[in-house]
């Protein structure tokens, strides 16, 4: 699930034959406000931006719910406003507020029974059973290895869906992480390990392991949270740097999406479509031409 930003990058993610989306807290943080990823976002403003990603894609849409705004009331409250968006389903993390982004130093994790209240609570608020409730864990560095696996698996037992263990170090941890949840939680089938969430961002704690590899270890979903954005946020930054240099942009028209590429990402025809019918015009469909 490579991360969406705004709505467009959503549907770029789409039509690039992805099966699901993914909302990072960060990227809403750092493209939609110029913020640091450090919780300073609201639930409303979480909510608006996942209605806003959904309404432009079919394709399932998982989105990240920090700490779930508050103590464990406040989780279930995340899980209703959540559920209305269209969302899939999200993920809560057992970081203290102001949380980090999980990659950093300095973090502090909650008390374990105070996440698997917040857990319990995400459970009983939930409406549609099929909305998926992924618990991350942030122990890893703070606690240890085995401390951040005992968390998961008390998650599990509390009702979480998945598990997201964040930051770990090596490929030996992710593949022992997931055999040491084999057999545990809800999701697991016989021999296999839960629902289990590997994060790939770049320049963290976490080797940069490919699908195919996460996938032989037990890893049925893998997030790309940033690379989207780094890439784009890079080329914006290296373009203007030119522009404010040579003072045009011929140089880089061969690097830019096309006005027809992004019309058709667009559905730009299909609008037109829409209205041309709204006016009583008889168009040629798009497809026979």
């Amino acid at each position: 699930m490579p991360g969406a930003f705004n709505a467009l990058c959503a549907r770029a993610i789409e039509r690039a034959g992805f099966e699901a989306v993914y909302i990072s807290g960060a990227g809403l943080s750092n493209a939609v406000f110029s913020l640091p990823d450090v919780g300073l976002t609201t639930l409303s403003e979480a909510t608006r931006h996942a209605k806003t990603i959904c309404n432009a894609v079919e394709i399932p849409v998982l989105a990240d719910a920090d700490t779930g705004f508050g103590e464990a009331v406040n989780v279930a409250r995340t899980v209703m406003e959540m559920e209305q968006t269209g969302l899939a389903g999200i993920h809560l993390e057992d970081q203290v507020l102001p949380k980090k982004c999980g990659h950093l130093d300095g973090k502090e994790v909650v008390p374990c029974d105070a996440m698997v209240q917040k857990v319990r609570a995400a459970v009983a608020a939930r409406r549609d059973k099929s909305f998926v409730l992924v618990a991350r864990t942030d122990a890893r560095t703070i606690e240890g290895f085995d401390h951040a696996l005992d968390r998961a698996k008390r998650y599990l037992d509390a009702g979480a869906d998945a598990i997201f263990p964040e930051a770990l170090e090596s490929p030996q941890e992710f593949a022992a992480f997931a055999e040491q949840l084999r057999g545990i939680g809800p999701t697991s089938a016989p021999g296999r390990p839960p629902l289990l969430l590997a994060n790939m961002t770049e320049f963290g704690k976490s080797p940069l392991l490919s699908t195919s590899e996460l996938s032989d270890m037990g890893y049925r979903m893998v997030i790309f949270p940033q690379t989207a954005l780094r890439v784009a946020y890079g080329a914006i930054w290296h373009m203007l740097q030119d522009l404010k240099r040579v003072g045009h942009q011929r140089d880089w028209i061969n690097r830019m999406q096309t006005r027809a590429e992004l019309y058709e990402l667009l559905d730009y025809d299909e609008l037109k479509a829409i209205d041309d019918a709204a006016s009583g015009v008889r168009r040629e469909p798009v497809s026979s031409k």
